[in-house]
């Protein structure tokens, strides 16, 4: 046993790489069945469009058999001039046996479905396999699970058959004297002839704590999906090989390792953090069937390579009267496109795509400070301020591409709070945000702009024993100032100023009953903006007004109101400096609601409201609108 743990561990570890690939990374056999049973669901309709999710998961377990259920469906509806519709399935049949405590053995069935009624090439697709498994437990901390089953996928009208088989294997807390390790991996082949989808992948994490106040966190991953999907192929194509469709297989892979350190109390109250991690992607485009005689750039294969390095650290510092965190971020990306050329293909067209492929490779480079700390002066009176710093260098190798940038971006953010008493919280806080664009080259420069923005709030939350309610007012202004401006060019310096009021407030009338509103206002203004002037010229203004009072009753775990509901939109544009009104656009109508909530066990929620519109006083539409949403725990 002892050896065999030990090829167990090695197995686990150190899969072949060039063997892997995923769908994601989680596993279907060895994982743990949920410990409730949950009943959900979802309908949503507004405006146009209707929304339906809803799905049950549902463990059973006797002496020696387990058995877990999933089931989700999703369907969107989307009315309009035309009508679409978009069907979404997805079912999991698990069932284990229990032969002793090292064996188990059981079967797995799998089914999903999609349906579109758009006219894509994916439109209507299923996949359905059922798979025998068998579960072996090694030690107390791996677990191994080979399987082996059918498999039948429909695609483009077009249905294929085959074996699905592979593996799966799980070490959970493997403990040795310095460190403890996980890992888990799939292994997955579905062989439906002339097609072939893989999945592989590997996580593994260990822990190695050197001392109470040094920790040494590693982890890697890796995964490699391929999926292999039909095409319409062209006659040239269809009568070279005798073919209906092409295939072209996408192949994804992905290597990912991490470092984290962990120094807990390097002084007093201070801690450190220091990470990095490296991640090299690539996605792989290949055509089955080619020929030279179809003169056309979509028939070479593609490769895209993208490498992702990082490195970070963080600093905290707790005390009684101040707890803060600084960060700081460096993050490089590069990417390139590539084009495979095949035998016999045709040079002048093979040479035009890689061209135009290589106008796509960028590389960029981006560096983030941040700080965020709370200042507690006493019980009742607190500062938090917060910073950050962000810039970026976005370049592009491509004589071809002029889209090289540089952009930084800065915000600061500043919140003072104090109870006054034990019923009211008072607060205000200020916020500025500065970025800059720079394009490098003059054919983009145009798009050169500084934007600001600064905000002012107040307000203040209050409960009492009949009262609570939570108040803010806002002003806001956001300047977009470029850098070249042309009286004929669309991009001109604006300006964007707002008012906002909020209020969300409850008044108990009695134990069963309660007026219940919530509700803003908000007044913006729209203006061309002279920055070295700072004059501005109003363009359009907005009034916006929402509220929807409502009558609760609260019975036991059952909470019922009914009210209406109110919103309005008005705008207004400037002819000079006359106001012009423009548009009024108005909605109002009965609304309802049902909260109803048990424990954990049960949740349900029902809102729905009847509108009647009006466009410039003319009455132009009647609308109903229903949310429901429950969660049942059973």
């Amino acid at each position: 046993m002892k050896y065999i743990r030990l090829i167990a561990v090695i197995i686990l570890i150190q899969v072949k790489f060039s063997y892997s690939q995923v769908s994601s990374d989680s596993l279907q056999i060895l994982s743990t069945f949920p410990q409730h049973n949950t009943l959900f669901s979802t309908f949503d309709k507004q405006l146009n469009t209707y929304q339906l999710n809803t799905g049950m998961n549902l463990t059973v377990d006797y002496s020696k058999i387990s058995i877990n259920l999933s089931e989700n469906f999703r369907s969107t509806l989307f009315k309009s001039t035309s009508q679409s519709i978009r069907d979404e399935q997805y079912f999991i049949l698990t069932s284990k046996y229990k032969i002793s405590d090292s064996y188990r053995t059981g079967i797995s069935a799998n089914s999903s479905i999609l349906s579109d009624d758009r006219n894509t090439l994916l439109n209507k697709t299923t996949i359905n396999y059922l798979t025998i498994f068998g579960e072996i437990k090694i030690s107390n901390d791996i677990l191994i699970s080979p399987f082996g089953g059918f498999s039948e996928n429909k695609q483009v009208g077009q249905i294929d058959k085959g074996p699905v088989y592979g593996v799966e294997g799980s070490l959970q807390n493997l403990e040795e004297p310095d460190f403890s390790i996980n890992s888990n991996l799939k292994f997955q082949n579905e062989d439906i002839l002339p097609r072939r989808n893989l999945l592989r992948f590997i996580n593994i994490s260990i822990t190695n704590t050197f001392n109470e106040s040094v920790t040494n966190l590693i982890r890697g991953r890796f995964f490699r999906i391929r999926k292999d999907f039909y095409l319409p192929a062209d006659s040239i194509i269809s009568q070279t090989f005798s073919v209906v469709n092409n295939i072209e297989s996408r192949t994804e892979s992905n290597y990912i390792a991490e470092e984290k350190l962990q120094y807990d109390k390097i002084v007093d109250n201070v801690n450190m953090e220091i990470a990095g991690s490296i991640n090299y992607k690539t996605i792989e485009r290949e055509k089955r069937y080619k020929t030279n005689e179809v003169l056309s750039e979509s028939q070479f294969d593609t490769n895209v390579d993208e490498l992702f390095l990082s490195v970070g650290s963080a600093l905290y510092y707790n005390t009684s009267f101040f707890n803060g965190t600084f960060n700081f971020n460096l993050v490089e990306r590069d990417e390139k496109h590539i084009i495979k050329n095949f035998k016999g293909s045709n040079e002048v067209l093979f040479n035009n795509q890689s061209e135009l492929e290589s106008r796509k490779n960028n590389n960029s480079r981006r560096a983030t400070l941040a700080f965020s700390g709370d200042f507690n002066f006493s019980k009742t009176d607190k500062l938090t301020l917060s910073l950050y710093h962000n810039k970026l260098q976005y370049d592009t190798p491509s004589k071809d591409n002029d889209d090289d940038r540089d952009e930084i971006l800065s915000i600061i953010r500043l919140k003072y709070s104090k109870n006054l008493s034990p019923f009211f919280e008072a607060f205000i806080n200020a916020d500025a945000t500065i970025s800059h664009v720079v394009y490098l080259f003059a054919s983009r420069s145009s798009n050169n702009n500084i934007n600001r923005v600064l905000r002012f709030a107040t307000g203040g939350f209050y409960k009492g024993a009949n009262l609570t309610s939570l108040n803010t007012f806002a002003v806001s202004a956001n300047y977009t100032v470029y850098d070249f401006e042309d009286i004929s060019s669309s991009l001109r310096s604006i300006s964007f100023r707002q008012f906002t009021g909020t209020d969300s407030s409850q008044i108990n009338l009695s134990k069963r009953f309660a007026f219940v509103i919530t509700g803003y206002l908000k007044l913006s203004e729209q203006a061309d903006l002279n920055w070295k002037e700072f004059s501005e010229r109003p363009t359009r203004y907005l009034r916006e007004i929402y509220t929807d009072p409502m009558l609760v009753l609260k019975y036991k775990e059952m909470r019922v109101g009914i009210g209406v509901r109110y919103f309005s939109l008005s705008t207004i544009r400037y002819d000079k400096t006359t106001r012009v009104p423009d548009t009024e656009y108005l909605s109002v109508g009965p609304l309802a609601e049902l909260i109803y909530k048990q424990n954990d066990s049960l949740y349900l929620k029902i809102n729905g409201w009847y509108e009647f519109i009006s466009v410039n006083h003319i009455s132009d539409k009647e609308r109903v609108n229903f949310i429901m949403d429950m969660n049942w725990n059973f």
